[in-house]
């Protein structure tokens, strides 16, 4: 880390040294968890992902390390980015303390949402699995050795923050390019979220997951407007 960022009255040379402490630090602690996935993916993912409670591979700690795994490049790629552009903004507004708060107990939210679904399919298919249904007692079997891996519930979580924030400010995607405003641009993306998962499309993607980052990142904010402590810091 030194060779791209200097801590004294000199400043920082290098990519990084512009980019807000813990922003930073989650991006590189996600980078260097990925190249030890890529070294050896088996242990890392049966260590760290999160599995159902009940599943042989759960291990409490995996509420959070989950947090720091991805699929692949391209899904480290953009929640990373999403983090850069967007957690940057609140790390400068609420300071680093705040920030990580606000990361992680969104976090843990979506996970929590993400685990909740697992468990109404899980009573579903104990029914089935007590009548004799094989689909359902393997649908279980599947469940538990179904890994969670990826940073996207905080994530969405930091986009409503953003958008909670700055509603009014435009957004323009990148595909299709089309420019919004953050409010509309975060609603849409919580539909999006919720008609998903209800209907199955798009597997492989904890779509629970992502609204649950959504729900706990706006009660979040409403619980410090509340208070009258959005904009305070912990610094």
């Amino acid at each position: 880390m030194n060779g791209y960022y200097s801590y004294g009255n000199g400043g920082g040379r290098g990519f990084l040294r512009n980019v807000p402490t813990a922003v930073r630090n989650i991006i590189l602690i996600n980078a260097l968890v990925m190249v030890m996935i890529f070294l050896n993916e088996d242990f890392m993912i049966r260590t760290f992902a999160l599995f159902y409670p009940t599943s042989w591979f759960f291990k409490p700690w995996q509420c959070v390390t989950h947090m720091f795994m991805h699929g692949g490049f391209w899904h480290l790629f953009f929640n990373m980015y999403t983090l850069f552009i967007f957690g940057s903004v609140l790390e400068r507004v609420w300071g680093a303390k705040k920030f990580l708060l606000f990361y992680f107990l969104t976090g843990l939210g979506a996970a929590l949402v993400h685990t909740g679904v697992e468990w109404l399919e899980m009573q579903h298919w104990m029914t089935d699995a007590a009548a004799g249904s094989q689909a359902a007692a393997q649908a279980i079997h599947n469940l538990k050795m179904t890994p969670t891996v990826g940073a996207s519930g905080a994530i969405y979580g930091v986009l409503m923050g953003y958008a909670m924030l700055y509603p009014d400010s435009v957004l323009t995607l990148i595909f299709p390019p089309i420019s919004m405003k953050a409010k509309w641009f975060v609603l849409i993306f919580g539909a999006i979220e919720l008609l998903t998962g209800i209907t199955g499309t798009g597997g492989g993607i904890a779509h629970f997951a992502h609204l649950g980052g959504l729900i706990f990142g706006f009660l979040l904010i409403l619980f410090w407007k509340k208070r009258r402590t959005l904009y305070s810091r912990y610094d």
